[in-house]
């Protein structure tokens, strides 16, 4: 697979860069220190003090300390460095990571996607582009397999939903468990320091640092690099010191044969205490995940050179000391730094912690933006924080609910061991996810054999189950937390998906027929006032129900009409000049016309520019080459009367907007009439066009009216007890308290219409 297209932080599109000097790289691994790696290189505030808790302090010689930390660096570097560095960095999605990139490029290349109005014409988008590769006979056989059974679609969506509830448990977990992590190291010093004053220090910081969310992390992103750059130097270097000043023979540790020792001599209690070394691994995903604002060369150079060897002997130095120091086994990454420095030490650690909380909420606000636009998650509030940097995100409602259970967190459990048992449930599940769906894009995408992509599954899968199944031991004693929240966050999700996807399916089972919309003749019926009329609808075909309900109860509508679909796309992105398609519907004399506003899954569905004018502009534009194009335009058939569908081109930078576009508008209706009169004795056609256009920008200046459908989902009297709660109790509620969809499509009041339906599930 060619390696991804790199872009940096300044708002450049991928495909805009496609070669990065090796200064370009350095200064992107640079920063990315301070975004990818936060959470990842905080791992050793816990990481020995989790895995030598329970009964497994009780064993406490050099032979299970070596086997312990064995098991860390095998662990660091199959999963970190070999997983993710040489082949989970190579499956990306036009330069984006995560799991939603490895769905993506599912979705497209096997027709995996359930999104509703799916069409032809999607896949002519440059984003869409698809390797010209031959199957192989593995890949067509997976393909046909989940041809047939369409079911295992929904399957594959619940399972990649599974991984990204149990990533937002994690933006629960990490923020409490790195704070108070960092802050209860103030007790080495403080000994006589209550444990109540330690818990609400740490909910002050976590307070604070929700609260700052809303300025956006590009406010305080140029500190993160620097702080994380001095944090690594930091716990390396008071490791390399650890390490000649304790045991210099910690580096025999590395023979895999004190792993065996290690699960020979512990038994079950060292099996069981593998969910505190999974802690080591922690934020790996991340490097993944925040492909999108760097490159794959970038994140590959700062954890191979500098986070990798930096986190191995921090990890080395720490079993170093406690070789010798075994009684400060719960304390030891603290009682490790010489007394010199241990101020010092304690407040980078602080502001690490911090610093690695904030990528991991970042990155959960992405994600819930990636549900929402796959129609899995309620619409909620999405800002945009930063006009520099594409993809900072701010979604108030998730950051004060995610404050919220980290102080429950944070408050109910007071002990880091607690919570670095649920943190490494839900740090193996997404692990285990992304493998997974790894080895379908093997098959199906990078054309692999069968047996490459199932000898990846196995050794790397029978890694992350060992670990599950010692995490999942602990569920009495905190594992419970994810697993709760990802069953919550799984059924909204689920329920969000089900009810949408019935709307639809009520919307083109009750859709108009172009039949009788064309036997009305060009007023349809009714009387054609003034104006325009956008009536929004879910369908990228067929006239929606909501229209005739409209007509039904005042028979009067706007002289030109345009349906308006606003649907995403299996994507990361579409470019602006490929955004809208406008088509004909019905014979040109009615008027009517269909625009489709095309978004990828980390495209905002908000407008920043005026809309209006924009598609005005597109549908002027569209009217004036009709004639041109239709010589050479294939002509594809919707099922209707549709005309075949017209790519906007519309200059992004050249919109009808403000108010100096609003004389651009004038001038054009002029220009247009002045055409018109010179052209009176040319060719009927040509003519036509011209009062074609001057009709719809004159309709345009009498004023733009929006219609909306306000749909009620209600379940059917025969449903079960448990879908009538979960349609009109859970649905409802859901509905009732997510943004509107005027709202999310910066609707204008004075101008919104909406007509009311109920539909029923």
């Amino acid at each position: 697979m060619n390696p991804s297209a790199e872009f940096v932080e300044q708002g450049m599109s991928p495909q805009n860069v496609k070669r990065a000097s090796c200064m370009s790289v350095i200064t992107l691994a640079y920063q990315s220190l301070g975004v990818v790696y936060g959470d990842l290189s905080t791992s050793p505030l816990y990481v020995y003090k989790t895995t030598f808790s329970g009964k497994l302090s009780l064993h406490e010689d050099d032979e299970e300390i070596y086997g312990v930390l064995s098991f860390i660096f095998w662990t660091f570097t199959l999963i970190a460095l070999v997983k993710y560095i040489f082949f989970v960095m190579s499956a990306d999605d036009n330069g984006e990571g995560g799991t939603f990139a490895l769905y993506s490029l599912l979705c497209r290349h096997a027709k995996l996607s359930i999104l509703p109005n799916q069409q032809a014409t999607d896949e002519k988008l440059s984003t869409y582009a698809t390797e010209a590769s031959a199957d192989t006979w593995q890949s067509s056989a997976l393909k046909s397999f989940f041809e047939k059974h369409p079911r295992f679609h929904k399957v594959l969506l619940i399972f990649v939903l599974l991984g990204t509830c149990m990533a937002i448990g994690d933006g629960v977990l990490t923020p409490a468990i790195s704070v108070l992590s960092a802050v209860s190291g103030v007790k080495v010093k403080i000994t006589g320091l209550h444990e109540n004053y330690i818990v609400i220090i740490s909910c002050v910081i976590l307070v604070g640092l929700f609260s700052l969310q809303h300025h956006g992390t590009n406010r305080v992103a140029f500190m993160f690099a620097p702080i994380v750059t001095a944090w690594l130097l930091c716990i390396s270097s008071i490791g390399i010191y650890n390490i000649f000043r304790w045991n210099q023979h910690v580096f025999c540790a590395i023979s895999p044969i004190y792993m065996l020792k290690f699960l020979k001599n512990t038994g079950t209690e060292g099996w069981v205490s593998l969910g505190g070394v999974v802690l080591s691994i922690t934020g790996v995903e991340t490097m993944f995940a925040d492909l999108g604002h760097f490159s794959s060369s970038s994140i590959k150079v700062a954890f191979t050179f500098v986070v990798y060897p930096c986190l191995i002997l921090a990890y080395m130095g720490e079993a170093a000391f406690l070789s010798k120091h075994h009684e400060d086994i719960q304390r030891s990454f603290y009682k490790a730094i010489p007394e010199s420095v241990f101020w010092p030490v304690f407040i980078v650690a602080t502001f690490a912690a911090v610093v690695g909380s904030q990528a991991v909420i970042s990155a959960t606000f992405s994600m819930i933006s990636q549900c929402c636009a796959l129609n899995c998650f309620p619409r909620v509030k999405i800002v945009h924080t930063s006009s520099k940097i594409y993809g900072q995100i701010y979604i108030p409602e998730v950051n004060w609910m995610l404050m919220c259970l980290c102080l429950a967190v944070t408050i109910g459990l007071r002990d880091t061991n607690m919570m670095g048992h649920a943190y490494g449930l839900a740090v193996t599940t997404v692990m285990f996810v992304t493998t997974c769906l790894m080895a379908l894009v093997m098959i199906i995408v990078w054309k692999k054999k069968i047996l490459t992509a199932v000898a990846f599954l196995l050794f790397f899968g029978s890694i992350e189950l060992l670990y599950i199944s010692a995490s999942v031991y602990k569920v009495p004693e905190g594992g419970w937390i994810p697993l709760v929240l990802s069953l919550i966050f799984m059924a909204v999700m689920y329920l969000w998906n089900y009810g949408t996807m019935k709307k639809h399916q009520f919307d083109v089972e009750n859709k108009v027929s172009m039949n009788r919309i064309v036997s009305l003749g060009p007023s349809l019926g009714m009387v054609r006032v003034p104006g325009i009329g956008l009536v929004y609808s879910n369908l990228a075909i067929g006239v929606p129900a909501v229209f005739g309900h409209f007509v039904t109860n005042l028979p009067a509508f706007h002289q030109v009409l345009v349906f308006v679909c606003v649907k995403s796309v299996q994507v990361p992105r579409v470019s602006e000049n490929e955004r809208m398609l406008i088509s004909r519907v019905g014979p040109k004399e009615y008027g009517m016309f269909r625009c489709i506003v095309r978004y990828g899954y980390k495209d905002l569905q908000q407008e920043n520019y005026d809309f209006e004018n924009r598609l005005v502009s597109g549908i002027v534009q569209f009217v004036e080459t009709e004639e041109e194009s239709a010589s050479k335009l294939t002509s594809e058939s919707f099922g209707e009367f549709e005309s075949t569908a017209f790519k906007c081109l519309v200059d992004p930078d050249h919109p009808y907007t403000s108010s100096s576009q609003k004389e651009k508008m004038v001038q054009s209706t002029c220009d247009i009439q002045a055409e018109v009169a010179k052209t009176g004795s040319e060719r009927p056609e040509n003519t036509q066009l011209k009062h074609e256009s001057l009709r719809i920008l004159k309709a345009k200046e009498s004023g733009v009216a929006y219609i909306l459908g306000h749909s009620h989902a209600k379940a059917k009297k025969s449903s079960s007890i448990i879908k009538k709660f979960a349609i009109d109790v859970v649905y409802t509620f859901l509905s009732k308290n997510s943004r509107e969809p005027d709202v999310v499509l910066n609707v204008p009041h004075t101008s919104l219409l909406e007509v009311g339906m109920i539909y029923y599930v």
